[in-house]
């Protein structure tokens, strides 16, 4: 059973702790003989958002003694929940399970890890994180054409030093590969990567950061599979923005990671890590017990309209509860963990003038990247991983879910007994034409994005003469219920997501505001990985905390918050660009 509330010795650990934290020195010796006076009440913290930046800011500040209050409007987990299909459940099993979008943990997180090793598990030595497993291989799926299917090795030992000869080896056999390329393109591509990686800090946050990939990557002058996969796959697929558009920073910055994960170099894991069970099954709602047990309270469905603000503080904060009433709730310090397009509703005038950084927010950008879910009657023979069709119109990435959930029977626990696996699709690209309807995905019903997307996944996998997808096995879908108005001129999405246009960089708030008792937590913060991430979030949590304490003068211990590994190796190349950048000169590889 939940506990609601703080255990007595819970709170009395907690509030010895805060109260040595924030400075109070032993009482003088004349006092000793007085009646011991109450323990002081632990500072309250009231955190807008259960998503993961807000679980995470409870977690870290429950650790620390604080009393924790966090107001969520829908479920805990936000974007990275999983859900129930209403009317799904039959016998006794469990409804099927469906989410915003599968769960992707690559080795290049650390701070997410982190977090899931403290959230106790049973039978987990590590916790939940001993719930994520490795898929052994991933797949480009061509339309038309043999699909490129890869093994993922995890080695699991400590390589050898890097040399830039190494590195271009690497990178040269990827690409050649990997995507068939005409040699001098994949010359140039590696060329393109290796300027990247050489480029120390400055060309990276100012010329790269207004640079779009599809710029510096040439991709105009270049073929359609160049395009297709260098260009445009990197960027829709998995940055989920348009190559057109997006920051060289920011895609540079991922692939960077990924190429030093997949060499084994500052990884917490292999490259591709999923979770062996539903999300919440295996992640969320063991969190939630385990946050209870810390003390921290939830209320659920309450929703934040505005952050109060006067006399150079937050006062409180306008909710509203689950029956429309609405209240004001007060506490000692605030993070706003609400994704950015919701939470910059809640910053009013005042506020905004305390703090002119926050007015940056409003020209952040957000764009649908969203999950649909098929339930199939047989295991589709597929790829044991994860899916990217490079050619589909609407930039699908996939997998099949039940072979990497060894201790789910997926008949026996889920649905109606029919269906025996899930097949969990992202959906990136919301706006260009698709090959049924010819219609963008907002025009089409949601009956019409399930038939498109169908469709379109049978192009991407049944056109090398096997069946990997049958109609006659199709069992039934269910399209993430944010999204709403297909259809109609007005179409909304509920979870949007941050996507990272050249300048963006710039825009990103730090988590501590002007504001002595508000902070700032979610995946749109500036954090080292710069990419609207479970991870990003989780730093900015961790962020957002370190700056409470700092503000309140605590002696707790501060977050670990681990950047993204930077290769020793390069360091000295790096220092060798930054005074070529002073000098006006373009990076020493650079040939244009």
């Amino acid at each position: 059973m939940h506990r609601t509330g703080t255990t007595r010795r819970t709170f009395m650990a907690g509030a010895t702790a805060v109260t040595g934290a924030v400075g109070v020195g032993a009482l003088p010796a004349r006092a000793a003989a007085a009646p011991a006076a109450a323990p002081a009440a632990a500072p309250a913290v009231a955190v807008f958002g259960g998503g993961v930046a807000g679980l995470t800011a409870a977690h870290e500040l429950a650790e620390r003694g604080f009393r924790v209050t966090v107001y969520e409007r829908r479920a805990l987990g936000g974007k990275a929940r999983s859900m129930d299909v209403p009317g799904s459940a039959r016998g006794g099993r469990r409804p099927l399970p469906a989410e915003h979008g599968f769960r992707f943990i690559p080795g290049i997180y650390h701070n997410l890890p982190d977090t899931m090793r403290r959230i106790p598990f049973p039978g987990n030595a590590r916790g939940v994180f001993d719930n994520l497993v490795a898929p052994r291989e991933m797949m480009f799926a061509r339309t038309g054409r043999e699909d490129l299917r890869m093994p993922i090795p995890w080695p699991g030992h400590t390589p050898e030093r890097l040399t830039l000869d190494e590195i271009r080896r690497a990178l040269t056999a990827l690409v050649e590969t990997a995507t068939g390329l005409p040699l001098h393109e994949a010359a140039y591509f590696v060329n393109r990567a290796l300027v990247f990686l050489t480029s120390c800090d400055e060309r990276r946050d100012e010329v790269w950061e207004r640079t779009p990939w599809w710029d510096f990557t040439r991709a105009a002058r270049m073929s359609e599979t160049y395009q297709r996969i260098l260009a445009i796959g990197i960027t829709r697929n998995i940055v989920a923005t348009k190559a057109e558009e997006a920051s060289t920073r920011t895609v540079g910055t991922l692939g960077e990671a990924f190429v030093f994960n997949a060499l084994g170099r500052g990884a917490d894991g292999p490259p591709d890590r999923i979770l062996n069970a539903p999300t919440n099954e295996a992640w969320i709602d063991p969190w939630e017990a385990h946050l209870r047990s810390l003390g921290v309270e939830f209320r659920i469905g309450w929703t934040l309209r505005e952050v109060l603000y006067g006399a150079g503080r937050v006062t409180g904060a306008l909710v509203e509860d689950p029956g429309g009433v609405r209240t004001t709730v007060t506490a000692d310090h605030y993070i706003c963990a609400l994704p950015v397009e919701h939470a910059r509703r809640t910053w009013g005038a005042a506020l905004r003038a305390a703090d002119p950084r926050l007015a940056r927010c409003d020209r952040l950008q957000t764009d649908w990247m969203t999950g649909i879910q098929f339930y199939l009657t047989e295991r589709p023979p597929m790829v044991h991983g994860h899916v990217n069709c490079i050619d589909s119109p609407w930039s699908l990435t996939a997998i099949a879910q039940a072979e990497h959930w060894p201790h789910r029977d997926f008949p026996a626990d889920y649905g109606d007994g029919v269906a025996v696996d899930c097949l969990s699709v992202d959906i990136s690209e919301w706006d260009k034409p698709g090959i049924l309807y010819g219609k963008t995905a907002k025009q089409c019903t949601r009956e019409q994005v399930a038939r498109e997307v169908w469709a379109q996944l049978k192009a991407a996998l049944n056109d090398t003469g096997r069946a990997v997808l049958k109609d006659g096995a199709l069992h039934s879908w269910f399209l993430d219920p944010g999204v709403d108005g297909l259809g109609t001129p007005n179409p909304t999405n509920e979870d949007e997501l941050l996507i990272h246009p050249v300048g963006t960089f710039h825009l990103r708030p730090p988590a501590d505001t002007a504001v002595p008792n508000f902070f700032l937590a979610g995946d749109y913060v500036s954090v080292d990985i710069d990419l609207a991430t479970m991870e990003g979030a989780n730093a900015a949590a961790r962020q957002a905390v370190n700056a409470l304490l700092d503000r309140i003068g605590s002696d707790a211990a501060r977050c670990t918050v681990k950047p993204l590994f930077r290769a020793p190796e390069l360091e000295s190349l790096k220092r060798h660009d930054r005074t070529r950048y002073r000098l006006g000169l373009r990076n020493a590889l650079d040939l244009g």
